[in-house]
């Protein structure tokens, strides 16, 4: 078997020549391929063996195992000495000190929306309320028809909104969950739906074609006006405190029968008038009353067993009181400057 001795002599002489020539560690791991991968030389040598007699095969099996390990010993070595000159070259032409400390990540932050809803909305749970969703996009019905607005209800005009086709519109309200609810649950039904809302309106300091709301209502036997009057001093002596001047007065809303609106005294011109509250003094922050009939028997529910109320906020007129801030268009315009002012 002096061919098998031959070869191993050979394969060492070429695998230094090349171990000489690597430059690099790719090079190294190139190598490592070819002389101990599995269809490298070395495996062509163990298949050798197979042509050997019983007696010489351990002897050189042996031979070729430790040319195996003489070429791993190589290659981990010449590795090692090649990665630290290509780091070491790496390092002085990014001019990286990697004893410094790393750069601490930029913590984001709530939207001033997003505080002022979810701290209403934990208000509410704390009060009983359950949080259900609804769709942005939703059909005319669950929108106004089924909300006590007939297809040529004045009403409509004042929420003009986005439509896809004859059906199918951008919600104007979060009032479509009410629909929704009465159809999927029973009563008692004591509810908020927090989400966004579309209008088609001009954008100015105190409109957007779009904004966030919060619907609230409460189902069940023998609800009164008394208990929404109640439940909106307690909601607003916890959201507001006593620093905020509020005010009841009549309205008329489609969907409630009494209705009502509640106005808080406006906070950027401290109740002198502004652009902000249309020079009245007072900021309009939600609407409010009992549940129409009408609304309850769409809802499959029987206006002589159960009555309820209800009411609707925008959580950007809440932010402008709480936060002083002037403009609702600050909200949608992304400068930095502005909202890195709400921890």
């Amino acid at each position: 078997m002096n061919s098998l001795v031959d070869q191993i002599s050979r394969l060492r002489v070429h695998f230094i020549k090349e171990l000489q020539e690597a430059v690099s560690s790719k090079d190294i791991e190139n190598l490592k391929l070819k002389y101990l991968g599995k269809k490298g030389s070395i495996q062509a040598l163990m298949l050798e063996l197979k042509n050997c007699s019983s007696e010489e095969r351990p002897h050189f099996g042996k031979l070729i195992n430790d040319l195996k390990e003489e070429f791993v010993s190589h290659c981990e070595n010449s590795l090692a000495r090649l990665k630290n000159q290509e780091m070491a070259i790496q390092f002085e032409k990014e001019w990286i000190d990697p004893t410094l400390p790393g750069r601490s990540p930029f913590l984001g932050r709530e939207h001033p929306i997003n505080q002022m809803l979810h701290r209403i909305v934990d208000i509410l749970i704390g009060m009983g309320f359950s949080v259900q969703l609804g769709p942005d996009v939703d059909s005319d019905y669950y929108n106004f028809e089924g909300l006590n607005f007939a297809p040529d209800h004045p009403a409509r005009d004042m929420q003009d909104t986005f439509y896809f086709g004859e059906n199918l519109l951008l919600r104007t309200h979060t009032s479509n969950v009410q629909v929704h609810a009465m159809e999927n649950f029973t009563p008692p039904l004591r509810i908020v739906a927090p989400g966004r809302a579309f209008r088609n309106e001009d954008i100015s300091a105190r409109s957007h074609v779009f904004f966030h709301q919060i619907e609230g209502f409460y189902i069940d036997k023998h609800v009164t006006f008394g208990d929404l009057l109640s439940t909106m001093e307690e909601f607003l002596s916890k959201l507001l405190g006593g620093r905020a001047e509020v005010r009841f007065r009549p309205s008329y809303f489609p969907f409630v029968e009494p209705g009502m609106e509640v106005d808080v005294r406006c906070t950027a011109c401290k109740g002198s008038g502004c652009r902000i509250c249309k020079h009245t003094g007072w900021l309009e922050i939600l609407g409010t009353g009992m549940i129409h009939p009408n609304v309850l028997k769409r809802g499959n529910i029987d206006p002589e067993i159960y009555s309820g109320y209800a009411w609707g906020m925008g959580i950007e007129r809440l932010a402008m009181l709480q936060f002083d801030i002037p403009d609702i268009r600050l909200f949608t315009e992304n400068d930095m400057r502005f909202l890195s002012q709400f921890p």
